[in-house]
């Protein structure tokens, strides 16, 4: 049995609200599948990736307390501090929204260029009707066909060359390939 919510409503309103908190006191970019799924394509998924630029402890206690008063609860501890040093080695954590398995939202602090990158090239996706940060196309591209590569990246990667076949800059996916080679292969 498949691990997974493919209800577009349930996985568009608990991606609006986590990131509602954090519009208000960091940086973030919304990537992986949910690119995909948030502009059309139809599909489950468990989670929802968001990478957060790197900050210190208290900086991510106050973002920790409006995620928690907005109805979320972190799984790996109820304490910030915790759930901050988590972050800190590099490790992701999962919020689930008000006792619901699914979805996950993945927080992640940003660890290396590559997400130093998408944070700064970020943008918003008119078409998905969500006010949120998303990552690059081309970006996402890129790390979909070269870095994950699974049956369902690729299917990911597709829909969104069909999709965006306008803004796709083939140079710059070759660009960021070189980079995710440089910096996540190398």
């Amino acid at each position: 049995m498949k691990r997974e919510i493919s209800d577009k409503n349930i996985l568009d309103d608990v991606c609006k609200k986590f990131c509602d908190v954090l519009e208000k006191h960091c940086k973030y970019v919304v990537v992986a599948g949910f690119v995909s799924i948030s502009s059309g394509r139809s599909r489950g998924t468990q989670d929802i990736d968001i990478i957060i630029e790197k900050m210190d402890r208290q900086k991510f206690s106050i973002i920790h307390a409006g995620v928690v008063a907005a109805g979320f609860e972190a799984m790996q501890s109820d304490t910030s501090d915790d759930i901050y040093d988590y972050l800190k080695d590099k490790l992701s954590v999962r919020y689930i929204y008000q006792g619901r398995a699914l979805p996950e939202i993945e927080l992640m602090f940003s660890k290396d260029i590559l997400d130093d990158f998408q944070l700064k090239n970020r943008l918003k996706i008119p078409m998905t009707g969500l006010d949120v940060w998303f990552s690059d196309i081309n970006t996402n591209i890129a790390f979909k066909e070269l870095y994950l590569g699974s049956d369902k990246d690729m299917e990911d990667a597709k829909h969104l060359r069909i999709v965006f076949e306008s803004i796709i800059d083939e140079n710059k996916i070759n660009r960021i390939k070189d980079m995710i080679r440089k910096y996540r292969m190398g």
